[in-house]
């Protein structure tokens, strides 16, 4: 099995590792079954037949949605599979992504297909980069993208050479709790209070559980897990 149901109408697949500037990086994808039965897509992974068997049988997939402009590697390929599929994404990624039609620009207002399932909010990191992060409301499930990411020990070994984990180490990108790389975190100081609002109302949501692209996903109190990843940016904890 490719698909491991989280929750009621939400799933997440694992996909194969890429390379990022030469780091070694997992791919996770996250599928949500809308009241109308139709399938919203995150952050696609690489379609196999088998993961797209295993789609099949949940629904019609009708939203393919790049998070930010590095998450768009697949997009083509499900759109191909897929072609009555809308795609959405942030200013970035439709600008980088010009062989792709997008249906529509993501930003902190969720599109009517669905408003009132999944809140999101755009978090404008630096002057080119966004991420918009969300929250699926039945679940109570949050989820998001390269804003924090844990990597736990075990995979550092076996994928990250000794030099790479010391970057990882520097860019504070280990598991326990995690958070934003460094150059990341640089980038928000203009931004700071703007990106500390929108992080605020996410905590604030009370989220469950917290899943992340790339790391260690917390299955509970993802809150606090969260307050505690966007320390840096001062924003206060739940309750």
């Amino acid at each position: 099995m490719h698909l491991e149901q989280v929750d009621e109408n939400i799933w997440l697949a694992e996909g194969e590792i890429v390379s990022f500037h030469g780091f070694p990086f997992p791919t996770r994808c996250i599928i949500i079954r809308l009241p109308d039965g139709a399938l919203w897509v995150w952050s696609p992974i690489a379609l196999t037949d088998d993961l797209r068997r295993e789609v099949d049988t949940l629904g019609p997939v009708a939203h393919l949605v790049s998070p930010n402009a590095i998450h768009h590697l697949y997009m083509g390929d499900w759109k191909e599979a897929y072609p009555q599929a809308a795609l959405w994404g942030p200013p970035a990624t439709i600008d980088k992504r010009t062989d792709l039609t997008f249906t529509g620009m993501l930003d902190d207002t969720a599109p009517p297909a669905w408003a009132g399932t999944i809140d999101q909010w755009n978090l404008q990191i630096g002057r080119k980069f966004s991420e918009v992060v969300f929250l699926h409301r039945p679940s109570r499930t949050a989820i998001l993208t390269d804003t924090i990411e844990a990597f736990d020990k075990s995979f550092l070994r076996r994928y990250w050479s000794f030099w790479q984990r010391w970057v990882a180490r520097l860019l504070g990108i280990t598991e326990d709790p995690g958070r934003a790389p460094l150059d990341l975190r640089l980038l928000t100081l203009p931004r700071r209070a703007q990106v500390r609002s929108r992080v605020q109302d996410l905590i604030d949501s009370t989220p469950r559980r917290v899943i992340i692209a790339h790391g260690t996903w917390q299955r509970r109190d993802g809150a606090a897990w969260l307050a505690r990843s966007f320390s840096w940016l001062g924003v206060t904890p739940p309750g």
